[in-house]
């Protein structure tokens, strides 16, 4: 059975549809991952992801006295996003053969790297509004759920939505950063909140996505199995 279950196609690689940047990212992609020494490999640029994490937490406990910190952060989710680009490419090119190994530890990590990005935001927010941050924790956590609980149901790997993916995310997250550079948290009273919101309102409008594609297979599996009989 469980030789089975191994042969089965596995298309956690194969990412289904594409974001607004997907054709710039090819070209930089293209650009980039040629340029990888033959001595780092895929798993080098995966691991790297823990070095932004905590450079991202260091961050973030420095802008609790200089709110000009938060550009290192920025910093961190732009070195984060160029190793998380270059590493399934270069495992791809040079056939690593570490897919399923590849799938499990870049989205691990993608994780922690979110949950630190959280995290640092609440190492330089005020008191005030640090039970905001666990809310948020909870809903951007929600969102990877549902991609990984939607590709076990169906085997399709969906991380964009309506043209955003994870890559506009990462620049949602440099723009709040910059805001906070130059602004201060002093706004961050209402900004939690309503961020929060907006999150919530988005995780439910995903999930009764999901929801409906997989009722939609599941009686469709039903009415096949009814014909057959």
């Amino acid at each position: 059975m469980a030789d089975e279950k191994n042969k089965q196609p596995f298309k956690g690689d194969e990412k289904v549809g594409a974001s607004i940047l997907t054709p710039v990212e090819m070209v930089f992609k293209n650009w980039l991952v040629p340029k990888v020494p033959a001595s780092i490999e895929t798993y080098h640029l995966t691991f790297m992801t823990i070095a932004w994490s905590l450079g991202v937490v260091l961050c973030g406990y420095l802008a609790a006295s200089n709110i000009q910190w938060v550009w290192g952060i920025s910093l961190m989710i732009v070195l984060q996003y160029i190793t998380d680009l270059a590493d399934g490419e270069v495992g791809r090119r040079r056939d690593t053969g570490l897919i399923k190994w590849g799938f499990y530890m870049d989205h691990f990590l993608d994780y922690l790297f979110l949950c630190c990005l959280v995290f640092a935001g609440y190492l330089f927010s005020p008191d005030t509004v640090s039970g905001w941050f666990v809310v948020l924790l909870i809903i951007v956590s929600a969102f990877m759920v549902n991609s990984f609980l939607s590709f076990a149901a169906t085997n399709d790997f969906e991380i964009y939505h309506y043209g955003f993916g994870p890559t506009e995310t990462r620049i949602v997250f440099i723009a709040i950063n910059t805001y906070i550079a130059v602004f201060g948290t002093v706004q961050f009273y209402w900004m939690l909140p309503v961020s929060c919101l907006i999150a919530g309102l988005g995780l439910i409008f995903n999930s009764w996505q999901i929801h409906n594609k997989l009722w939609k297979i599941d009686m469709q599996n039903k009415a096949d199995r009814d014909v057959r009989k």
